[in-house]
């Protein structure tokens, strides 16, 4: 797999922490961060990231919403959705709404990686 630019979207700084964390052990960099959904569509516009990690439950705009909105501007966007337990329904509406995958909460490095790798033979397409 080829090192992936990625923004994570969060609006637990500990979430933001752990994800990079893993996310940087498996090889990809860490092109921006996000607290809320409104940022992540400013950031998106000027990071173009090949890949999102969008959490769901977040204040001003959920991870859904924010997801709608950056798959109708961008159709190619790779987004994967980090969900706790118990949020399946909304699962179901984020992939609806254009999300390739999720991940649930607390995530782990094996986990995020089974995901890239799904992600990458689906979409990326990698050798």
């Amino acid at each position: 797999m080829k090192r992936l630019n990625v923004m994570i979207v969060d609006d637990s700084q500990i979430m933001i922490k752990k994800i990079k964390k893993h996310l940087e052990a498996l090889g990809h960099r860490i092109v921006a961060t996000c607290h809320s959904g409104s940022e992540a569509l400013v950031q998106y516009k000027k990071v173009k990231p090949d890949l999102v990690t969008m959490d769901i439950t977040m204040a001003d705009m959920n991870g859904i919403e924010a997801t709608k909105v950056i798959v109708k501007d961008n159709p190619s966007a790779l987004i994967i959705m980090v969900t706790s337990h118990g949020q399946e329904g909304m699962v179901l509406e984020a992939i609806k709404a254009g999300a390739k995958g999720y991940l649930l909460k607390p995530i782990n490095e094996d986990q995020l990686q089974d995901t890239l790798n799904t992600i990458d033979a689906k979409y990326l397409k990698s050798a």
